[in-house]
């Protein structure tokens, strides 16, 4: 849900105008959809590339998961990784464009701890690799783009915490 769609269900909840400080955020987040927009798209023409950087980093931490017997090994199991890791990057522009990160929370969080568990896959791992994901994306953009988009990747790594 985007941060307006919020603020006005929360106003209606409460059978109230929108408070001064909630049309302030209304006016914030429209003045930035421009930069929200860019940087998404950039994220989207980048993900193979920010992919790549993030898988090379994360194999580099642990070389066991793409070793014989790993959760990565051979090239199957390895495209299921790398497909995780763009989805990641992907809600991760969900969440921008809303400016809200309940998006992310409701697509990326819940339950993920428990599916990764039962697939046997080290949560320890996937917080390392949605970091990965988060140096190789920063990596590409300007220091004013990275301070927009790191929150929402610090928000996937807290929430697997």
């Amino acid at each position: 849900m985007s941060l307006v769609s919020q603020i006005i269900i929360n106003a209606d909840n409460e059978l109230r105008y929108p408070t001064i400080g909630e049309l302030q955020s209304i006016r914030s987040y429209l003045q930035t959809g421009e930069e929200r927009i860019r940087i998404s798209l950039f994220l989207r023409d980048q993900e193979l590339n920010i992919v790549q950087k993030a898988s090379k980093a994360i194999f580099q931490i642990y070389p066991e998961y793409i070793a014989p017997g790993g959760n990565a090994e051979g090239s199957r199991r390895r495209s299921l990784c790398l497909r995780d890791y763009g989805w990641y990057l992907r809600i991760i522009t969900y969440g921008l464009l809303a400016g809200d990160k309940q998006s992310i929370e409701k697509i990326g969080l819940i339950g993920v701890r428990e599916m990764y568990n039962s697939l046997g896959v080290p949560i320890l791992g996937m917080i390392d690799a949605i970091q990965c994901l988060k140096e190789a994306t920063i990596d590409l953009l300007s220091f004013e783009d990275s301070q927009i988009i790191s929150p929402y990747f610090d928000f996937i790594i807290q929430g697997m915490s």
